[in-house]
């Protein structure tokens, strides 16, 4: 492993590093739905992020740059192991009125999209998630997955229909109250 000198940019690049630690969690939590792996594929996105700093171009470019690192992991270790993982439970942070209607139609809420989202490809519930829930561009999301930037937008719209179908699917069956698109 290369050592790294206190250079005012490498200073800046584990400053970078350890910000960006929560959301890599979440995304790679996102991916596998599984709390022990994720924190082993972030682990290993250090590792090899620590590693190979050298290849980074620029900081400007250090997000895209290491969560395609964290993307890489990812198709390695499923590669590997080629099985899916149950979601675990997942606990909505919104600061609302705690009445019991509030609170499970939330917990519905909730119960539906986790159930449409773990329905989808990897593939699918990555584009999503690093688009919608992170906020990357489409041109990052095409460095991140190495894909041309046409098949990005192209599987991320399949994927956003998918999920709609899948929502409007376990809302009819269940019951439950429709979800509004909000943007």
């Amino acid at each position: 492993m290369t050592t790294i000198s206190l250079s005012p940019r490498s200073r800046e690049f584990r400053r970078r590093l350890e910000q960006v630690q929560e959301r890599l969690y979440r995304m790679a939590f996102a991916w596998c739905h599984e709390t022990n792996l994720a924190h082993d594929l972030v682990q290993e996105t250090n590792t090899k992020a620590l590693e190979r700093w050298g290849q980074l171009r620029g900081l400007e470019t250090f997000d895209a740059w290491v969560f395609r690192i964290l993307a890489n992991c990812c198709k390695d270790h499923y590669r590997c192991s080629r099985d899916i993982v149950a979601l675990d439970e997942w606990h909505a942070t919104a600061r609302h009125e705690l009445t019991p209607e509030y609170e499970q139609s939330r917990h519905q809420t909730v119960a539906q999209v986790r159930e449409a989202v773990a329905a989808l490809p990897a593939g699918q519930r990555q584009l999503l998630t690093l688009v919608d829930l992170e906020g990357f561009t489409y041109k990052e999301v095409a460095q991140i997955l190495d894909l041309p930037m046409g098949t990005v937008m192209s599987r991320l719209c399949r994927a956003r229909r998918a999920l709609k179908g899948r929502i409007e699917r376990l809302a009819q069956t269940h019951r439950l109250p429709r979800i509004r698109s909000v943007k």
